[in-house]
């Protein structure tokens, strides 16, 4: 199986055990059998999105830790929600007019 698949696997495992979960207790939260929940922690099954989705809801973290190991923080998700209301050449003009306002900050 692919290394990204293995990693979130270890990921969900280790997230899982902090939380004191039983493997069967995560599998009712995410709505997977408990059997598919213990391939996917050892590595030897993928997942869907959605499954990777309810696993992320089910464990309180974000799809990112489980792929990636990374959390994205809240202001991350902020400035996103923010800058996916503009359309694409406003996002242009905005990320100009943030490197303005960084470059001017920097200088003070």
């Amino acid at each position: 199986m692919k290394k990204i698949y293995y990693d979130a696997g270890i990921r969900i495992r280790d997230l899982r055990e902090k939380k004191h979960f039983t493997r069967e207790q995560l599998a009712e939260k995410a709505d997977i059998s408990s059997k598919f929940l213990y391939e996917i922690e050892v590595g030897n099954r993928g997942f869907s999105a959605i499954t990777l989705y309810k696993l992320a809801e089910a464990l309180n973290t974000n799809t990112d830790y489980i792929l990636y190991g990374k959390k994205k923080n809240s202001m991350d998700n902020e400035v996103m929600n923010v800058i996916g209301r503009f359309e694409k050449e406003q996002v242009k003009s905005l990320i100009e007019m943030m490197e303005l306002i960084y470059q001017m900050l920097k200088t003070r």
